[in-house]
């Protein structure tokens, strides 16, 4: 298999993509899966409709797809979802990749997760070459995370992440603040997090796809989050990035990083490095807009990758400056339709 994909990327161009911003785009987000294990209710409705599997790209034509991008200068791949540990066969594509990393080519492969499967993978995805993850939690009280989660179990997910961290793996932990929620319990996460060496990520909800309740309901400012932070812990700005969104600060008390991934109260979308592909092989060049690109067409159309790289390079031209997220009571709609859990996180 490997074989031919490899001969299908070496005629492309090496050209790097260059947004009509002068943005390099150097961060994939690959979501190879709209299936999730758990239904958390800022994210997806409760009976979601899925794709049905032979939609999906198959797990050759993400790795083929994904080479193409790292030929053009992607440096850092992230593998998400839905529920990216829930794809079959979904280490067979870890360690195709991970081909990448062995030349140089690319320098980080990474996945997004909500946990439920680490327990089972983290070991391959060290020996596959992953060295950090991402891991998806809300809270820390059980009844609490199944009412988010409405299908999830804790115990399974903090299961997870002692087998992520006993496998050598950084874990930095991303929370959603949720207005009504979690807000009282954020300062017992950071301190959770900081306590076992992991970052935590703040992010505010975002107005993607009909959840059936209003997101304004959701919707909890970070900046007002940070105040009363800033009123309990010293924060101290610091230079550190990821190559994504987040703006972090030091935590004196703790010692630890905390980041602010703010698309609503101060977009990120400036200095913007980052396209998504859908895991039906269309590429989104902005979370917040509905422009896309089919890649799979072009890519199933021939097998060299002359007119995948040509409509990889025509959707790049397109990619806009920002996103139009907004939240307020005039808002009734989301500002896409489609679920998060389409275009992963």
């Amino acid at each position: 298999m490997l074989t031919r994909i490899e001969k299908q990327t070496e005629g492309g161009t090496s050209a790097p993509l260059i947004d009509p911003f002068g943005r390099a785009i150097s961060y994939l987000r690959v979501s190879v899966t709209d299936r999730c294990d758990f239904r958390c209710f800022y994210c997806m409705s409760e009976h979601m409709s899925f794709l049905p599997k032979q939609d999906l790209l198959t797990l050759e034509e993400l790795d083929r797809l994904c080479s193409a991008f790292v030929a053009r200068g992607v440096k850092k791949l992230r593998l998400t979802g839905g529920e990216p540990l829930v794809r079959r066969d979904i280490m067979v594509l870890f360690r195709s990749l991970s081909r990448h990393l062995d030349t140089g080519a690319l320098e980080e492969l990474t996945v997004t997760t909500n946990g439920s499967q680490l327990a089972r993978f983290a070991k391959d995805l060290v020996a596959c070459g992953v060295k950090r993850i991402n891991v998806s939690l809300d809270t820390l009280d059980p009844q609490k995370f199944h009412a988010i989660t409405r299908w999830g179990d804790l115990t399974k997910v903090l299961s997870g992440i002692d087998a992520a961290q006993a496998a050598g793996l950084a874990v930095k932990i991303n929370a959603v603040a949720l207005k009504g929620e979690n807000e009282d319990e954020i300062p017992a996460l950071m301190e959770w997090a900081h306590g076992r060496g992991m970052d935590l990520s703040l992010i505010e909800v975002m107005p993607l796809g009909e959840v059936g309740t209003e997101r304004v309901d959701q919707y909890l400012p970070l900046s007002l989050v940070r105040a009363r932070l800033a009123s309990r812990y010293a924060l101290e700005d610091i230079d550190y990035r990821t190559g994504g969104p987040a703006r972090y600060v030091r935590v004196k008390e703790t010692g630890g990083r905390l980041g602010f991934i703010t698309p609503l109260t101060h977009n990120f979308c400036e200095g913007c490095n980052r396209v998504r592909v859908t895991c039906t092989g269309t590429l989104f060049m902005c979370l917040g807009q509905e422009d896309a690109a089919d890649l799979r067409a072009p890519l199933r159309a021939s097998e060299s990758d002359t007119l995948l790289q040509a409509a990889i390079d025509e959707a790049i031209a397109r990619k806009p400056k920002g996103h139009d997220f907004v939240i307020d009571r005039r808002t009734k709609q989301p500002a896409v339709s489609r679920h998060m859990s389409m275009t992963g996180g």
